[in-house]
């Protein structure tokens, strides 16, 4: 018997952590950062082309401004 996994891949690794929610403004995932076409066709699509998005992604988080309002600002204000 030999210690060998039963199947390994060359790709690069899925950028995924898990945290699955789109941002309703800039239509990225917020855990990964990608849009959604793209995990969409992560599995299809070429080890370069992947490797290039993996390299774009720490551009896109300035995309994903906090939120202001919501009940806490409001009691903030007071309102």
């Amino acid at each position: 018997m030999t210690d060998a996994p039963v199947w390994t891949r060359d790709e690069i690794e899925s950028p995924c952590v898990r945290i699955c929610v789109v941002h309703p403004e800039a239509r990225i995932c917020t855990g990964c950062l990608r849009t959604l076409d793209e995990i969409r066709d992560w599995s299809r699509m070429t080890p370069q082309t992947r490797a290039e998005i993996m390299s774009d992604l720490p551009s896109r988080a300035p995309m994903l401004r906090k939120r202001r309002g919501g009940r806490a600002a409001k009691l903030a204000r007071g309102t």
